[in-house]
């Protein structure tokens, strides 16, 4: 398997039969990147895998209409956009996904979760490997809440949690926010999904280019099993 970062929260990624790419909404060079972003995508485009396009909400830093060009390139091509999300033309090989969805797109076995935020969180099972997408889903704990609003998210996030956790599948890669705009209350998300989930890899996002908070963040979880993983630039290889 390969992992690639490119943005934000976009990832691409491919598996023995698949590629998928999570969240698209721009690349950005970089003077250390490990591959050059267009030239990856040329080669996904000729690659004889289906691609699946997962959006998993309608803000700016999570969707881009440029992803539903691709196909025009390549025709296994499929999308998975959230509900939110809304088209103006028609897509071929479109799932429009809510929260509280199994479904199946050829070998993907995908399971929609509910955000604290905008849209949905997704939990793909392929070749064996099952990946966690959190999107926007977070215990977003701002410093200035009231205690009513701390609350009141606590409760969101943490009822989503126990959600997946119900399901009973063990996640083997999970990609989820690690934000610096939430000052020293950061960890709070992360740690807590790795408390209860304990995913085998734990992959920070949604740090814009605070790279310093992934190694905080790694850090901070040395006392547990899972793997965090820092991300020091844009277009960095995860795992070739």
């Amino acid at each position: 398997m390969k992992i690639y970062y490119i943005y934000h929260s976009c990832f691409a990624i491919e598996t023995q039969s698949s590629i998928f790419i999570f969240d698209y909404f721009k690349n950005k060079k970089d003077p250390k990147e490990d591959f050059d972003f267009k030239e990856l995508l040329g080669n996904i485009l000729k690659s004889r895998k289906p691609l699946y396009i997962f959006s998993s909400h309608n803000h700016h830093d999570h969707f881009s209409t440029k992803v539903l060009s691709w196909i025009n390139e390549k025709e296994n091509t499929y999308y998975i956009l959230s509900s939110d999300i809304k088209l103006y033309n028609k897509v071929k090989n479109l799932h429009t996904a809510k929260q509280g969805e199994e479904f199946t797109i050829n070998n993907l076995k995908i399971s929609t979760f509910g955000s604290t935020d905008q849209g949905i969180s997704f939990l793909v099972n392929v070749d064996g490997i099952n990946i966690f997408h959190a999107g926007d889903l977070n215990w977003w704990k701002w410093p200035d809440d009231t205690p009513e609003e701390e609350k009141e998210m606590e409760d969101a996030f943490k009822s989503i949690i126990d959600k997946i956790i119900c399901i009973n599948t063990n996640i083997d890669i999970a990609f989820f926010p690690v934000d610096g705009r939430l000052e020293d209350n950061y960890v709070f998300g992360g740690q807590y999904f790795i408390e209860k989930l304990k995913p085998k890899i734990f992959i920070p996002m949604h740090f814009w280019e605070d790279f310093k908070l992934t190694l905080n963040f790694k850090k901070s979880q040395e006392h547990t099993d899972t793997n965090v993983i820092e991300i020091s630039h844009n277009n960095q290889i995860i795992l070739s």
